[in-house]
């Protein structure tokens, strides 16, 4: 009798001193149903009708937290989206305030006399003008000739015997990338050179020796100051012996990403695709050089990137909306994300000229033949922070795709928390 009275006591104390595993398990599972079965709020439902069978990715952010996601790991084209790819690179490589010479070379003048040619070179400014429509077309002031003139004249430079020459090695003449249409070159983007002049368009077509353009501009200019100069302007590549005379430098490098996101110009794009891919992968720049640079810079941020151009007019770039919002949450923890937020157009402006209006958006936007893309940040009012958002799609008529677009962001924007 003691024996069983004994035993009966050593089970209820294990059983009151170890609870069951399998009740710790129920709880957690109980917890994931609930949690499963709470409804989804009316804003995501809502976008899931918007974009239900069709070939599109959405995605919304708030830093790392994704707040909604629909055919996020996709890859899809991005259209003129790859500019703002485009533009985190640049910015991540010389920061918003660099500005880009155009430079004067020659061999160093004796007694206010160059006894040689005088070089002018440029490095992927592609605001380089002489005044004029171009000039007048920009929403900043291009850089002139005639500043370089004068600086010209400040170093003391009386005479110069020989020409003036446009310097042509910087950037290669590459203008063609994989997945453009053969009218692309001159039809959409004028032929992308090193030293510009009026956005390479002479008599309402592309320049194709824009570099002489430009030294028979600065001749002009340089004899209106009293310099002469004895030969005919020309083009060719600068030796290497000659030295710095003078210089003039572009706005800063956010002023010209601001008209190049929110024109979606494609010449300013590839320019300044090939200066970036030659600073990071020497000189001279091409448009595969500035393509590969932007893939690195996704690469580094753990986002796999199809790049071929740096306009995205070619049909072969590929990303997903998730590696794009994910770009975008990286690029709002540089130095300068803020001021790339704000270089982008907001409803009303730019790209996005009558859509949008009155929202607090900042976004790219991007198209191609049944292509359509819109990414950035749109301001969430139940949150006040600013969301990131990519909204990629393929196979519907612009004005739907664009319907859609404005739909998405709108309730983001009013309900999304």
């Amino acid at each position: 009798m003691r024996t069983w009275s004994a035993v009966l006591v050593v089970l209820a104390l294990l059983v009151g001193a170890s609870p069951p595993a399998h009740g710790l398990v129920a709880e957690r599972d109980l917890a994931a149903t609930t949690a499963a079965a709470a409804p989804r709020p009316q804003w995501k439902r809502t976008i899931d009708r918007l974009v239900g069978g069709r070939a599109m990715g959405v995605v919304v952010r708030d830093g790392r937290r994704t707040l909604y996601e629909h055919g996020a790991r996709v890859k899809r084209i991005p259209a003129s989206n790859q500019k703002l790819m485009l533009s985190m690179a640049l910015l991540e490589r010389f920061g918003a305030g660099h500005r880009i010479p155009t430079s004067a070379f020659a061999r160093p003048p004796r007694r206010g006399v160059i006894k040689g040619n005088l070089w002018v070179a440029g490095k992927g400014d592609p605001s380089v003008s002489d005044g004029g429509r171009f000039a007048r077309s920009l929403s900043f002031d291009a850089t002139r000739l005639r500043q370089l003139a004068r600086a010209i004249k400040k170093a003391g430079v009386r005479r110069i015997r020989g020409r003036v020459i446009g310097a042509t090695g910087y950037f290669n003449r590459s203008w063609y990338a994989p997945g453009w249409k053969s009218f692309y070159p001159g039809g959409e983007v004028a032929l992308p050179t090193a030293l510009t002049f009026n956005g390479n368009i002479y008599r309402r077509r592309p320049a194709l020796h824009a570099e002489r353009l430009a030294a028979k501009a600065l001749t002009r200019r340089l004899e209106g100051l009293g310099i002469g100069v004895r030969g005919r302007p020309g083009a060719g590549h600068r030796p290497a012996a000659t030295r710095m005379v003078a210089q003039a430098r572009a706005k800063s490098l956010i002023t010209l990403l601001r008209w190049t996101d929110r024109q979606s110009s494609n010449f300013f794009a590839e320019v300044l695709g090939k200066r970036l891919g030659a600073e990071a992968r020497g000189a001279p720049g091409s448009i595969a050089k500035g393509a590969a640079a932007i893939r690195a810079v996704a690469a580094r941020r753990g986002v796999r990137v199809r790049s071929y151009d740096s306009s995205g007019l070619s049909s072969g770039n590929r990303v997903s909306a998730s590696g794009l919002t994910r770009l975008l949450v990286w690029a709002g923890k540089r130095p300068w994300g803020r001021a790339l937020r704000k270089a982008l157009p907001t409803g009303g402006q730019g790209t996005l000229q009558g859509r949008l209006g009155g929202v607090r958006v900042r976004a790219k936007t991007g198209t191609l033949d049944g292509v359509s893309a819109l990414s950035g940040w749109v301001r969430l009012k139940r949150r006040a922070s600013w969301a990131e958002f990519s909204i990629l799609s393929s196979g519907m008529p612009k004005y739907r795709a664009v319907a859609l677009e404005n739909r998405i962001v709108k309730i983001v924007r009013r309900a999304a928390r």
